[in-house]
């Protein structure tokens, strides 16, 4: 079976499909995936063939304008301004992507499209092929329920059920509007499609049969709801392993080895807006709690500087399944690492900002395995120490993380795709 995969994002959006291709290609299947072109040395360990597209949209999207004016109503008129020229060049940065993505697509040979809901080309280059999509959900954020609310539409958690899965419908609604100011054109020129009704649901193939849904997320971290419908799998995390003869620096593997095992604290790149000032705030939390630690600075969200005290190594990045059982605590922002936190057994601590981070940020809490979430916004030294402490010291908080991360590692989540997948290509 020949699959193209496509995904859009940052490392969070991308590293799980790049287990899913890698699992399709241990399972004797040809997957190509395509990404932003800087995720190539990703997928090289594992195999992966590999096609880079456009980063354009990326960047626009990682610049402090584009989150401060469009994220926060701030920034001021400098910023404001900025914002405005980052609008202007995502046109273009559109276009590049999805002329990328056909090229890819086209050269695949691809009996099937597995793409993330981000990657809106999907559904599109799927028609154009004529092979069947697939949507790789790494969140719930597609199928309506009525068991809660959407995670990105930031409502309040007594929202009685029949409005749960309004917020649902209105979401994809909302997508499926945005994604048609870009793609018509795109749509009509270039692949040679009608304007038909339904064009952008990705949740209907265009004979009006329901796309299936790949939902990357374990059942007990977030059991399947009741009433969604078979076409919907939900199979378990997909995780990419570290690579076989992957071997720690030598300052990482000499600091672990120098005492106790250390507090991890990364943040990703969108837990704020000033790095240095997090940095600062997070070495200060870390003395007060008496904690030794690995602070992670990969994609820029903390920038805790060069003058660091001997209980603390900074580090660009390590492979999450081979650093976090290593850990005490994993301090985060309910992003990607939310996933290799519960499946190392780990306690948290959860500070998330944008996004459905909010929403993964309770479900932590509620599963026990982490104290209250702080949200960025409110977070201080006292707070972040405090929140250490109690997951540190929480007796209950520990037993019920190492149980959950038994029961998350015990799943194949990325062999159940494969299957899912295989069955869905023999039925049609």
């Amino acid at each position: 079976m020949r699959v193209f995969v496509l995904a859009y994002g940052t490392r969070g959006d991308v590293q799980p499909m790049v287990a899913l291709a890698a699992a399709l290609r241990a399972a004797g299947h040809e997957p190509l995936l395509a990404a932003p072109a800087s995720f190539a040395a990703l997928a090289e360990p594992h195999g992966v063939p590999f096609a880079g597209l456009d980063e354009g949209i990326l960047r626009l999207w990682s610049a402090p304008e584009m989150h401060e004016t469009a994220g926060h109503g701030k920034g001021g008129l400098a910023s404001m301004r900025a914002y405005a020229g980052y609008v202007r060049e995502m046109k273009p940065a559109l276009r590049r992507l999805l002329a990328g993505a056909w090229g890819a697509a086209e050269s695949s040979g691809a009996e099937m499209l597995v793409h993330s809901p981000v990657a809106i080309a999907g559904p599109h280059l799927a028609e154009r092929l004529g092979v069947p999509s697939v949507i790789a959900a790494l969140d719930p954020l597609y199928v309506p329920t009525r068991e809660f609310a959407n995670p990105l539409m930031l409502a309040p958690s007594w929202l009685p059920a029949a409005l749960n899965r309004l917020t649902h419908v209105a979401f994809v609604r909302g997508q499926l509007r945005l994604a048609g100011l870009g793609v018509d054109r795109w749509r009509v020129e270039t692949l040679g499609l009608p304007r038909r009704r339904g064009r952008h649901d990705p949740l209907r193939q265009p004979d009006g049969r329901p796309t299936h849904v790949l939902n990357q997320v374990s059942r007990h971290v977030l059991a399947p709801p009741a009433d969604w419908p078979s076409t919907v799998h939900t199979t378990g995390y997909w995780y990419l392993p570290a690579p076989p003869d992957y071997a720690p620096p030598p300052a990482l593997a000499d600091f672990l080895a120098a005492g106790e095992p250390p507090v991890y604290v990364g943040f990703g790149s969108v837990v704020g807006y000033d790095p240095a000032g997090m940095g600062q705030l997070v070495l200060e939390a870390l003395d007060r709690a008496g904690a030794r630690a690995v602070i992670a600075t990969g994609w820029g969200g903390i920038a805790p500087g060069t003058e660091l005290p001997a209980c603390v190594l900074a580090i660009d990045q390590a492979p999450h399944d081979w650093l976090l059982p290593r850990m005490s605590t994993v301090v985060h922002h309910a992003g990607g690492t939310t996933w290799t936190a519960v499946a190392a057994g780990r306690p948290q601590v959860v500070c998330p900002s944008i996004g459905d981070q909010p929403f993964w940020a309770r479900r932590m809490h509620a599963l026990g395995v982490a104290p209250a979430p702080i949200p960025a916004a409110k977070l201080t030294a006292a707070s972040l120490a405090a929140a250490i402490l109690a997951a540190r010291g929480d007796s209950i908080i520990r037993d019920r993380a190492a149980d959950l991360g038994d029961r998350i590692r015990a799943e194949t989540g990325a062999a159940t795709a494969v299957a899912a997948l295989e069955k869905i290509h023999a039925e049609r």
